[in-house]
Parts: C-alpha cells; sequence; structure tokens
C-alpha cells in the first residue's frame, strides 16, 4: 500500500511540473514581445508600415489585346488552263507586275493552224450564204435550202469563236497587279493544268485577320482603329476594321474581324504573326487602383483604405482588369488612400502608417 502511495505522489508533482513550466515558458515569450497580439495589430510604434495610393479620377479606354495573322489582299497560285511547252516567260521573280501583263506564253502553232483552217471555212461558208439568199429572194430557191446555208454559216462561226478561246488560254496575263514569287517552270518544259507557274500577291494594302470573344462584339464596329506589332519588326502599326463575318463561330464563340492595313514599303508580308491591340469603349473619370490592392473574399472582393490612421476594409464592385490595374465601379472615390501591401497582416482598425507611391 505504500508503493501505491508514493507512486501517485510522484505523477502528481510530476504533472505540477510540466504546469509551473508552461507557464514560465509563456510569460518569457511575453515578456520578449513574442505574444503576438500586441504586436499584430499594432506592430512597431506609431504602426504597420505599408505603402498606399491616393485615387484620382482618370480617363480609361477599355482596351483589348488578342493575337491575328496577316494576309495578301488577293493572292492566286497561277496555272495554265491547257498543256503546252513554254515558249517565253515574261517576268522576274520577286518583281511587280501590273493587271493584264503578259507572263507565259505557251505554244500555240497548232491551234493557229485550226484557226485559220476553221476561218477559211467560215468565209466559204458565209459565201455561199450570201448567194442562197439572193437566190431566195428571186425565188430560185426553197427557204428549206437557204435555212441549211445559213446554219452552216452560223456553225462554222461559232467553231472558230472555239478555237480563239483555246488560243487565249496559250496567253497567261496577270489578274490584278502584284508582286510575283519564286516560278516552278523553265522556257520549253511542258506545261499542264497541274503545275503551279508562281504564285502572284497584292500587298499594299494587306488585310488583318483575327477574332474577338463574344462579349465584345458589341464594341467592335465598321471603321474601328487597330494597332498591331509584329515579331520581324520593333514599329508599331495600324489599321482599320473594314468586314465583319455575320454570325458567331459556335465551336470557339468569337466573332472573326478582318482590318484593312496600309502596307507602301513592302515592310509588313502575308502570314506573319500580329499582337493586336484594339481600343474599345473609353471611361470618364474611371476608378483604377493596382492589382495588388484587390482581396478575394467569399462575398466578392474588398480593399483596405486609411482613414485617420487606421486600415478600414471596403467591399468593392471590380470591371475591366488590366495587367497592372482594375477598374472600380463602387466602392471607392477619387481622394481615398488604398493600401497596396501588408493585406495579409492588415485588420480592421489595425493603426498603420502609410507610405504614398506613385499609381
Amino acid at each position: 500500500m505504500k508503493l501505491k502511495y508514493i507512486i501517485y505522489i510522484l505523477i502528481i508533482l510530476g504533472i505540477a511540473y510540466l504546469i509551473y513550466y508552461r507557464i514560465s515558458a509563456n510569460k518569457k515569450l511575453e515578456n520578449a514581445g513574442g505574444g503576438a497580439p500586441k504586436g499584430a495589430a499594432g506592430g512597431a510604434k506609431g504602426g504597420l508600415q505599408v505603402d498606399g495610393i491616393v485615387i484620382k479620377a482618370a480617363d480609361f479606354t477599355n482596351g483589348l489585346e488578342v493575337t491575328g495573322t496577316i494576309e495578301a489582299n488577293e493572292s492566286v497560285s497561277l496555272r495554265s488552263e491547257v498543256s503546252g511547252l513554254v515558249t517565253s516567260i515574261n517576268f522576274k521573280e520577286g518583281s511587280n507586275v501590273t493587271k493584264g501583263s503578259l507572263l507565259v506564253k505557251i505554244n500555240d502553232r497548232d491551234i493557229q493552224a485550226q484557226l485559220q483552217d476553221a476561218l477559211t471555212q467560215q468565209r466559204l461558208s458565209e459565201t455561199n450564204e450570201n448567194r442562197s439568199r439572193q437566190l431566195l429572194a428571186k425565188g430560185a430557191i426553197s427557204q428549206e435550202e437557204y435555212d441549211t446555208s445559213l446554219a452552216s454559216f452560223q456553225s462554222l462561226k461559232a467553231q472558230s469563236q472555239l478555237i480563239r478561246a483555246q488560243l487565249a488560254r496559250t496567253s497567261i496575263y496577270a489578274p490584278f497587279s502584284g508582286k510575283i514569287g519564286l516560278r516552278s517552270i523553265s522556257v520549253g518544259e511542258y506545261l499542264t493544268p497541274a503545275t503551279m507557274i508562281a504564285n502572284l500577291s497584292s500587298i499594299n494594302p494587306l488585310k488583318l485577320s483575327f477574332s474577338v470573344p463574344e462579349r465584345y462584339i458589341g464594341q467592335i464596329k465598321m471603321g474601328s482603329d487597330i494597332t498591331f506589332t509584329t515579331d520581324g519588326s520593333p514599329k508599331t502599326y495600324s489599321g482599320k476594321v473594314f468586314a465583319l463575318e455575320p454570325g458567331i463561330n459556335t465551336q470557339t464563340r468569337t466573332l472573326q474581324i478582318k482590318a484593312l492595313v496600309p502596307n507602301p514599303n513592302s515592310e509588313l508580308l502575308p502570314g506573319s504573326f500580329a499582337n493586336i491591340k484594339l481600343s474599345l469603349t473609353t471611361m470618364k473619370d474611371a476608378i483604377l487602383i493596382p492589382n495588388e490592392a484587390i482581396i478575394p473574399v467569399l462575398e466578392g472582393k474588398t480593399v483596405f483604405i486609411s482613414k485617420n490612421g487606421k486600415a478600414q476594409q471596403v467591399p468593392v464592385e471590380a470591371g475591366t482588369r488590366t495587367d497592372a490595374n482594375i477598374v472600380i465601379i463602387s466602392g471607392l472615390k477619387a481622394g481615398d488612400t488604398v493600401l497596396t501591401t501588408g493585406a495579409m497582416s492588415l485588420k480592421k482598425d489595425a493603426a498603420v502608417k502609410v507610405t504614398v507611391v506613385k499609381n
């Protein structure tokens, strides 16, 4: 029995020692400044040091950045309608050509011979038709005999026109003015309709093709200005919207748009990738704050402002966001001091010392 009591006494003494040790350790932490409530709420003497901005109302242009592709205003792969030997090539690779200029000529001697034969028969038939008309007027032949003569003449005339059309296909002309690319044929080569001769492109002006999300379609109008850059040049180029697709793409939920871009010095090339900036609506006296000032909460978004040296948490309604700023629709006004740092340490009514920075 005596041993049992001794064990009980030792256990009680051990528990008492642990309680004493914990109380002593807590007092040491409080004396060292680690007790937290006081330090967290007020920080150093004078309040928690934070950065902030003073809100100023300013005009804000709502912009949109998308990507697009530069296209030739007109582009065609030149091919022949008929087969035959190439007798002449009348253009230089990479040169500018005008609409209607002769580019390639195909051997047409056999067609020329067919045309001469057809014209000879046509002239003979025409003579017969004239003679038959005179005889019909005198009653020397029947109407049926004259009709046969007339039909023969008209048939041979149509045959001559058909051969002329075939002859025209042996000459390949520029369908529009533009720059011609590298040729893939040579003089003396046998050309077929499947053989590509060269590419012809009209590159001044150029077209810029891009798409915008469905929610912005009401802000894109005919004649809207755009600016863009390309990977191949540090310059910023401009253009105007000239065409909009009449419907939304149901798969991507976007609207296809094309803009016309001047290219007088041929600096831009079809197929280039473009980073496009679109200017949408302009808001007067907009309230903008840095993105880092926004604090997401369950009910929406809030910010901390400084009022009488203390932090106040204010719910806000946010609008358009850019890379650096966000538009505040309601909750703030010009002159408010918005805190941009220390959001994780701030609490309502916490003393703050604000260093105002430029927005």
